[in-house]
């Protein structure tokens, strides 16, 4: 059995691997994970009831655990043919107890939604299984270049067992455990989505190494185009043509994804809705965060 027909039953009702869902089937993303281990030069999380921006790192607030099964209740009145329940951030999934906590409370309360995670890989060798045994289905691993001289230009830092690791040093110890985590992930039965953003003046020539490295294990890749902030605000976006030339590239390594939406880590409702929270009349409650800020 290929690894396309494994996972179709997930597969056929997951609208972030099928692209003819965004419009049938609904998703909500539980904002509950918001600090962060590493430090990407494009990314500023915001978390504020005022940010109306469409990008991930974005949320109105942080969802507690205790809070989840009333927060979905309410999510499942209003929103049509929820299927998938999802956690990816506004910081790392994996660097947050309450990623777990959440999963529990799932699998308890709410046993039919199919469970996704987003992560920048950095933890999954440690979390892979216990992801498996949550019946976490999916994962997905932001990986934007398997080269530490590369990344090193993307990734300011690294935190990594009680330890900041800059430049190459850090890179490395990425590069390494996204691997290794993908690798174990998969042999845990988890479907892996590769998320990866694409930089022209860093990583446009090196995407389709990322492809080549992990197509035995990522059932799909979306590649994404850089938004133009924060440390890389003086960069530009990809062309229509740089993106469409580099996934037909990294297409004979790995099936494309090509309706990304670059969704918030509060998101709501189909894809092919441009709503939020707030506008859905749902609240969520800020508490104190300490985590790392970049």
């Amino acid at each position: 059995m290929d690894k396309m027909s494994k996972f179709s039953h997930i597969t056929k009702v997951h609208p972030c691997y099928n692209e003819k869902l965004h419009d049938k089937i609904g998703r909500v993303h539980l904002p509950v994970a918001p600090k962060c281990n590493i430090a990407c030069r494009f990314c500023k999380r915001s978390i504020s009831e005022d940010c109306c921006e469409h990008r991930p790192g974005v949320s109105h607030g942080v969802l507690k655990p205790e809070d989840v099964e009333d927060y979905l209740k309410e999510i499942i009145k209003k929103v049509p043919n929820l299927k998938v329940v999802g956690i990816a951030g506004p910081g790392d999934s994996l660097f947050n107890k309450e990623t777990f906590e959440t999963f529990e409370i799932i699998n308890d309360k709410f046993p039919d939604l199919i469970k996704c995670l987003s992560t920048n890989g950095l933890l999954l060798p440690k979390y892979a299984k216990k992801l498996a045994d949550l019946d976490v289905k999916t994962v997905t691993v932001t990986v934007n270049a398997i080269d530490p001289k590369i990344l090193k230009d993307i990734v300011d830092w690294v935190y990594y067992d009680k330890k900041v690791y800059r430049g190459e040093e850090g890179a490395k110890i990425l590069i390494e455990n996204q691997i290794k985590g993908i690798k174990k992930a998969y042999d845990e039965g988890l479907i892996i989505k590769i998320n990866t953003v694409l930089i022209p003046e860093i990583n446009l020539e090196h995407v389709v190494e990322i492809a080549k490295t992990l197509k035995d294990y990522a059932y799909i890749q979306n590649i994404i185009p850089l938004i133009p902030m924060y440390k890389m605000k003086n960069l530009r976006r990809p062309t229509c043509m740089e993106m469409n030339t580099v996934k037909d590239k990294c297409e004979e390594y790995i099936k494309q994804f090509r309706a990304c939406q670059q969704c918030r880590a509060d998101a709501v409702g189909l894809l092919s809705e441009a709503k939020i929270l707030k506008e859905k009349g749902l609240n969520l409650d800020i508490y104190d965060l300490k985590h790392f800020s970049h």
